[in-house]
């Protein structure tokens, strides 16, 4: 699959990831742009944008300004998501991983000569949604890489792609952006910068993930949502409350509102409170998180209701 773009449109890139971008370009302008690229960062950050930016840069004929030109053939091909040197693998249909059959499929792309230019290239996004199989059959593919070929795997949990796949790439580590860049970056949407503040508190920092809640007129749910577990763990209210006010939240969001809840009490511990009980408890809550979570993405399909009110007990003992 690949992805279809404006068409003859030039790829830009976010404005918090120039340091990054620097990077891929000085090894790509010096023919040392390695086969094989993990990209790593939590989600809502632009990834995704970049990683396009990158695969059209790979494809064009004639770049201009470090980007691609958007006016060549090469480039009217893969803003079309036609490009026969271009493949894009994501879970397909309702499916939440990426099979076998897929890496198979792509496996046997990059064995090919390019048609139209020099280079190939295969993303996978997201790659932590690689099944067992899946990242098996990747494996050789990243030990022995056909010239010419990128393979560009974006990820945004690490501990859910096997370290056989991590050793074999290059990592670039996409942090969470500067705020003032990040507020800067959203007026442009908002137009206000008290909501763009109010947004990005809700997005836990995360751009794109505020943008969305802004287009989408969804900040006032997710707000009740986060509320809920706040006075959940402050004793204000039961786990039967707390499931009232979460009630149109699938699994998948359910996890993710935690995780971020979790780790936005753990960051505001000090030292001390960091090996204190409360800290522990919350740590183990996180590992629970992350296994469902990976079991989620993994295909598993648990019983929503139960698995809810087991979560928000553990929450609301924790404290």
């Amino acid at each position: 699959m690949n992805t279809p773009l404006q068409q003859g449109s030039v790829n830009g890139i976010l404005p918090w990831q120039q340091v990054n971008w620097s990077q891929l370009l000085q090894q790509y302008e010096s023919g040392k742009l390695p086969h094989a690229l993990l990209l790593a960062g939590p989600a809502g950050i632009g990834k995704a944008q970049l990683t396009v930016a990158l695969a059209r840069l790979l494809l064009c004929s004639a770049p201009t300004g470090g980007f691609n030109c958007g006016h060549c053939s090469a480039c009217h091909l893969s803003a079309s998501g036609s490009h026969g040197d271009y493949r894009w693998l994501a879970p397909e249909d309702k499916s939440k991983v990426i099979k076998i059959n897929q890496v198979r499929a792509a496996v046997d792309f990059t064995t090919r000569t390019a048609s139209y230019g020099k280079h190939k290239v295969l993303v996978l996004c997201p790659a932590d949604a690689l099944n067992i199989n899946a990242s098996n059959a990747l494996l050789k593919c990243l030990e022995e890489p056909t010239r010419d070929t990128h393979i560009v795997l974006v990820c945004e949990r690490l501990h859910a792609l096997p370290a056989t796949i991590r050793s074999r790439c290059q990592m670039l580590k996409f942090p969470l952006p500067e705020r003032s860049q990040s507020l800067d970056w959203l007026d442009s949407t908002t137009g206000d910068r008290q909501a763009s503040e109010k947004l990005l508190e809700l997005a836990d920092d995360r751009p794109l993930h505020a943008q969305q809640l802004y287009l989408q007129g969804t900040a006032e749910s997710t707000a009740a949502q986060r509320s809920a577990l706040v006075a959940l763990a402050d004793g204000r209210a039961n786990v039967p409350e707390a499931k009232m006010l979460l009630a149109d939240i699938d699994i998948e969001a359910l996890l993710q509102l935690m995780l971020n809840h979790i780790q936005g009490r753990l960051s505001q511990m000090g030292s001390t409170q960091l090996r204190g009980l409360t800290a522990k408890n919350l740590f183990a809550l996180l590992d629970v998180l992350r296994q469902n979570q990976a079991a989620v993405s993994a295909g598993a399909n648990p019983n929503r209701e139960l698995m809810m009110e087991s979560l928000l007990v553990r929450l609301a003992t924790v404290g």
